[in-house]
């Protein structure tokens, strides 16, 4: 009766199997390398953190109420901008919120932005456009803040927190003042209501 032969291992199976994890392993090494060059911290804070214009006004109210809350804002000697005048000469409305339609954020948010800070008056208001969610009342935060020059960042002079309890509603949130360096001015801050939405260009 024949002995069966002792299994000798196959010296190619050992070279294929080396240079494969050899392989593998180099790979894992130069993709570690490479994360920290993907998406550097350093970009990151430097693309987008800071507000492109000169006086922001942002209103925020919870994202679960489907209401369509508009932001009015008017400068000194413009026009008011809003949903229906998304631009004047000092102040362009760059998001206009709509509730749940056609939101791909979930998030309930608006916010204008100017070019440039003229002395004078400054308007902000609210409007309740629409109420889906039929929750009353409907809480608005509204935070202005400055930036003087591209050198600085903007910092917050006024924020004030809003109920509208009505469907086509309009509350004068605060008037203020700047003065030619873009500081708020002592003692001009008052909320004497002012309609901007009802504004209409003359033909």
């Amino acid at each position: 009766m024949l002995e069966p032969e002792p299994f000798e291992s196959d010296d190619s199976d050992v070279v294929f199997r080396d240079v494969t994890m050899l392989t593998l392993a180099g790979f894992v090494a130069l993709v570690i390398l490479m994360l920290p060059h993907l998406n550097p911290p350093g970009a990151r804070q430097a693309e987008g953190n800071e507000p492109p214009g000169n006086v922001m006004v942002e209103i925020r109210w919870p994202d679960e109420l489907d209401a369509d809350v508009d932001l009015w804002v008017k400068a000194p000697g413009d026009v008011p901008v809003g949903y229906s005048n998304k631009g004047g000469l000092i102040f362009n409305l760059l998001r206009d919120d709509l509730g749940n339609r056609a939101d791909a954020t979930g998030m309930n948010y608006e916010v204008s932005y100017s070019r440039g800070i003229p002395p004078g008056e400054y308007t902000v208001n609210l409007h309740l456009y629409r109420n889906v969610s039929g929750v009353f009342p409907v809480p608005v935060t509204v935070v202005t803040s400055v930036k003087r020059n591209p050198g600085e960042s903007a910092r917050q002079i006024l924020a004030s927190r809003v109920e509208l309890t009505r469907e086509g509603q309009e509350v004068t949130v605060y008037r203020f003042s700047l003065d030619a360096h873009g500081n708020l001015e002592q003692g001009s801050v008052h909320s004497l209501q002012q309609p901007l939405r009802s504004w209409r260009a003359k033909s």
